[in-house]
């Protein structure tokens, strides 16, 4: 029983100690705009979906954070995935590609910014399909081109180099024993390369969410957001409302932590025979 409890309370010990200190920092400097009070902010998560500072509900901006960030990373799952298991399969594609998209993963997505609003400026998925003003146009006015590309940028190279990878590290000795049985190349594909490559993939797909969560921010810093949880936050501290800034990004740490507990138990459910092969 007390190992079950010493387990229990040891991840707990450094979050309390940390709230501790940051309760007593909050009252000595008795300034809330350097530091709130962790009460404070504790009563704005507390009330998600109460209007803060006349920018809407915290609930209501993750949300449509949420859904640029599916958005972006939809779109760099359906072509990173397809062409990094591609080159990872075709030797003379990878030569071919290899060295031109390795001078654009070393870019930050916050570098593309100037660029982005050059092509892009305040363009929507709304604008780009013509949509007539009403409820619809809103919905989808909130998915500028701008930061959906910062976000498919982010996403796009982790995602790439996970699928490569994962197809190139398959055994070969399966490969060519499955060649010498008379197997096909098309099932050879489906039936080797593919689940073998299945656990990197997924790794790199969890890797990419998480950049894409972490671009989120600057993205929606960009010129046209009105809504989201990074413009809420950009807004905030303009405004000198220190604790909205800090119950926004306590809202993006644990939305990125659920996505990624997600997939977590994704990988321990389907892919656990992986650790057990090394």
């Amino acid at each position: 029983m007390s190992k079950f409890l010493s387990a229990l309370c040891a991840p707990l010990l450094v979050p309390l100690f940390f709230f501790a200190v940051w309760e007593w920092a909050a009252r000595s400097t008795g300034n809330e705009l350097i530091l709130p009070p962790l009460s404070q902010v504790a009563d704005l998560l507390a009330h998600p979906t109460g209007n803060v500072i006349s920018m809407g509900s915290l609930a209501g901006n993750i949300g449509i954070s949420l859904v640029r960030v599916l958005c972006g990373y939809a779109v760099a799952v359906l072509i990173g995935v397809p062409l990094g298991v591609a080159m990872g399969y075709y030797a003379g594609l990878h030569r071919l590609l290899n060295a031109f998209l390795g001078m654009f993963r070393p870019i930050p997505p916050l570098a593309w910014v100037p660029l982005v609003l050059a092509w892009f400026g305040v363009e929507s998925l709304a604008t780009l399909a013509r949509l007539p003003r009403g409820q619809l146009y809103f919905y989808f006015n909130n998915l500028k081109l701008s930061m959906l590309f910062i976000i498919f940028v982010g996403a796009f190279f982790p995602v790439l180099t996970s699928a490569v990878h994962g197809v190139q590290t398959a055994s070969r000795t399966l490969i060519d024993s499955a060649r010498v049985l008379g197997a096909s190349e098309s099932g050879i594909f489906l039936k080797i390369l593919l689940p073998a490559a299945a656990p990197s993939i997924v790794n790199g797909l969890r890797i990419g969410l998480g950049v894409a969560w972490m671009c989120l921010v600057s993205a929606e810093m960009l010129p046209g957001s009105l809504s989201g949880v990074g413009y809420l936050i950009t807004h905030a501290y303009t405004v000198g409302r220190t604790d909205v800034v800090i119950a926004g990004m306590a809202c993006i740490s644990a939305v990125g932590a659920l996505l990624d507990l997600a997939f977590q138990w994704f990988e321990k459910r389907h892919y656990s025979w992986k650790q057990l092969s090394r």
